[in-house]
């Protein structure tokens, strides 16, 4: 019987680019996004069931997973893969805004997990993996927002590593650097007020040094099959790097101090 993947965030990117990669090894997919005409090439193919599911909507998420246990029959794998960044001065984000990435980034991924959790730990079986960031484990100036929730994600995968294992269940971490998707694009919310001028010198140079190609993109392919090695590996590895930058930037954190490493960053960015 073949196997099941259900990931979120599957219109674009590295969810599509997943989508299609363990479809054609032939596992079963179900792909979620938040509208499901987004998905109709996905569709198209062969053992691909798509569907809507907004992380932020309880009632969408069990729609789901239900419909994709009726469809399969199972569910073997979590993907939690949707989510955005938010950018720029804290005092230029409103409550809504900052309950919105929270909310899309780390209780959208919790409530999805709770909802696939009982029926992983009936068969006694399965892995989650839950796509964090390179920002996960270090911190670029103004993202004070998207750097918490990926903080969040890397402690309460952590948690779930050691819980988890007991009944079965796998979960995997996977980390990486800058890839070629559309995160600048709507994938990526920008706050900056002009008018305060004490963060404009920041703001700037952060601007200007994301745009100077300091790190060469990776393919979002580079990070589907990652996944892939994550769930196919048979270890209980936890977290998995993706991209030549992320291997560099996180083995320079580990190895260094705070004052060091963020030095270097500063320096770099003409901070």
């Amino acid at each position: 019987m073949n196997k099941t993947i259900l990931i979120t965030g599957a219109s674009s990117g590295i969810g599509k680019t997943t989508a299609e990669l363990f479809q054609a090894n032939g596992w079963n997919v179900v792909a979620t996004m938040r509208n499901s005409d987004a998905g109709a090439d996905l569709a198209a193919l062969e053992n691909v069931l798509v569907v809507g599911l907004d992380v932020t909507d309880s009632t969408s998420i069990q729609g789901a997973v239900d419909a994709g246990i009726a469809k399969f029959g199972a569910i073997d794998v979590l993907l939690n893969n949707a989510g955005y960044g938010a950018y720029g001065p804290l005092e230029n984000f409103d409550m809504d805004r900052i309950r919105r990435q929270f909310d899309t980034n780390v209780i959208g991924l919790l409530d999805v997990t709770k909802a696939v959790l009982p029926h992983m730990r009936g068969r006694k079986s399965g892995a989650i993996v839950n796509i964090s960031s390179i920002g996960g484990q270090m911190t670029f100036p103004l993202g004070s927002l998207y750097h918490g929730t990926k903080f969040a994600v890397e402690g309460i995968s952590e948690a779930l590593h050691f819980e988890l294992e007991a009944v079965g269940i796998k979960v995997k971490i996977i980390e990486p650097g800058m890839i070629a998707t559309d995160f600048a694009g709507r994938s990526f919310d920008f706050a900056n007020e002009p008018a305060i001028e004490e963060y404009q010198g920041v703001v700037g140079k952060f601007m200007a040094a994301m745009g100077n190609g300091a790190f060469e993109p990776s393919p979002a392919s580079l990070v589907a099959d990652v996944i892939w090695t994550s769930v196919t590996d048979g270890t209980d590895q936890l977290r998995y790097r993706a991209g030549a930058d992320a291997e560099m930037l996180l083995s320079n954190r580990k190895a260094a101090d705070d004052a060091t490493f963020i030095g270097g960053l500063k320096q770099q960015m003409g901070l």
